[in-house]
């Protein structure tokens, strides 16, 4: 034992902890192995949750309920399997109660994944195979009205034989109309232009997220990274072009005439191995007007992977 996990958690002897993974804004993350279970591999974050005088708060809740959802009856293979929920103890003086949420392990993500592939790095065969795989988790979400809110490669898992697993739900949310993001939601490099315009949102955002992986795929760097609200905006600018009198949102206080106009740039500058299918999708995936994006389930069965053999996984669904 390392003692990372507190003493409730420690006394389970089903789990045996192995080592840090990770620290996040939402939790930490240890490697553990499950004795009740073959000596499985397993994550396991631990996340202080602040009471109120009614106990757990309801996001909390819900979060649990959504991962559990999640995992029922049709488990997508695309997405992180939550295995056990288990108490720990209540910090009367600072209010909080300790929660352990018990996951598949994953190997790597795709940040890491991306870094360790040798030069000179993933060939599009392979990103196409990724983005189908993040495409399919997403439509998954998507057609049961969730939206992930901050997807983003170190939030993408992958197997050492390329499985992907969209992880962290710690921002996830069930699609109501109208919702607006809060500042803290989404990191801002994978941030969609109407969460940056303080806009309401709904599962645009996280096709947006998916654009900003891929290209970051095939340039080998992110493909807007801003370092601030502004500034992100500007960036975008950049890279799809400035929007038009006509597509700018009457409510936002930021006005179109406080960026640089720019006519965007071809993205064929972005790699050699994009081919032309490719361009297009993710011309489509970062539009600026969210009612123009891709939907998830549209683009698993756009030309680019439909001309490699590629057919709409058989969880896509709505409810």
């Amino acid at each position: 034992m390392t003692g990372g996990l507190d003493s409730s958690m420690r006394g389970r002897p089903n789990y045996e902890e192995l080592n840090l993974i990770g620290n996040g804004a939402y939790g930490t993350v240890y490697k553990a192995r499950d004795l009740s279970n073959g000596n499985q591999i397993v994550a396991i974050k631990k996340l202080r949750v602040p009471l109120t005088d009614d106990g757990v708060p309801m996001s909390t809740v819900r979060e649990i309920a959504l991962l559990r959802h999640l995992d029922g009856t049709v488990q997508h293979p695309n997405i992180v399997r939550l295995l056990d929920v288990c108490h720990g103890q209540r910090l009367e003086r600072e209010q909080q109660l300790i929660l352990f949420l018990v996951f598949e392990h994953v190997d790597q993500d795709l940040m890491t994944y991306k870094d360790k592939c040798p030069a000179p790095g993933l060939s599009e065969s392979r990103i196409r195979d990724l983005m189908f795989q993040i495409l399919s988790g997403v439509d998954f979400l998507h057609s049961r009205r969730i939206v992930h809110r901050d997807l983003k490669p170190q939030n993408i898992l992958v197997t050492n034989s390329g499985d992907v697993k969209i992880a962290d739900f710690g921002l996830a949310k069930t699609y109501d109309f109208e919702m607006r993001l809060t500042s803290v939601v989404v990191t801002l490099w994978y941030r969609a232009p109407e969460v940056l315009l303080n806009q309401s949102y709904g599962t645009p955002v996280d096709i947006w997220s998916c654009g900003c992986i891929m290209g970051e795929l095939f340039s080998k760097v992110p493909l807007c990274a801003g370092n601030s609200e502004a500034d992100q905006l500007d960036r975008i600018f950049q890279v799809i072009g400035t929007p038009s009198e006509s597509e700018w949102p009457e409510t936002v206080s930021l006005a179109r005439d406080s960026f640089v106009q720019s006519p965007g740039i071809c993205f064929t500058t972005l790699s050699s191995d994009l081919s032309t299918d490719g361009q297009e999708l993710l011309k489509m995936m970062l539009q600026f007007n969210p009612v123009r994006r891709i939907s998830a389930l549209n683009a698993l069965q756009h030309q680019y992977f439909a001309s490699n053999g590629y057919t709409c996984n058989p969880y896509s669904f709505p409810v």
